[in-house]
């Protein structure tokens, strides 16, 4: 598994206040499309924060499970993980470790509106998904930073995860 560590404001572990536990997935279907989320004016990899001490393959299928109604099958185990020490962990002024576990679902289940269960922030910011062509989902994700409907640090990480899927299995 590749590890990546991002650390731009020099923080020792000293300095953190606590650590999140998350997952994501790039859920690809036969159409060779991968499903994102646009949550919180930013689009994302479907996915959320472990709760207790679940297992990520757990926390993967009930996040998505919450976020799209979808039952997912994970086969393997996560093929890289960032781990970032942010200085001002989503505005709340917390130096936190925030580590990301990114895994790759093939499926062509479909989102079921009827099964989601959004949290607060996704009911209050306009939640919704969209399928984008693998082939495009780089410069998908470079115009969405242009037209600011893509966080920047979102983006540089989302970005990695494309590069690095590319380098093991030879392109999404």
């Amino acid at each position: 598994m590749k590890r990546i560590f991002i650390n731009d404001y020099f923080l020792s572990e000293d300095d953190l206040d606590y650590e999140v536990i998350r997952v994501k997935a790039l859920i690809i279907n036969s159409n060779n499309e991968v499903l994102l989320a646009h949550n919180n004016n930013t689009y994302q990899f479907l996915g959320g924060h472990r709760e207790d001490k679940e297992a990520l393959e757990d926390t993967l299928i009930r996040e998505v499970k919450e976020e799209t109604g979808m039952n997912l099958e994970v086969d393997n185990g996560p093929f890289m993980q960032i781990t970032t020490y942010d200085n001002d962990y989503f505005g709340t002024s917390k130096k936190v470790c925030n580590k990301i576990y990114y895994f790759v679902v093939h499926s062509d289940d479909k989102p079921n509106f009827d099964e989601t269960n959004y949290d607060e922030i996704e009911r209050q910011s306009e939640f919704y998904l969209v399928y984008v062509n693998v082939n495009e989902l780089d410069e998908f994700l470079k115009r969405a930073v242009v037209d600011k409907e893509l966080d920047e640090g979102i983006a540089r990480e989302m970005l990695l995860v494309v590069n690095e899927y590319n380098k093991l299995y030879g392109g999404i």
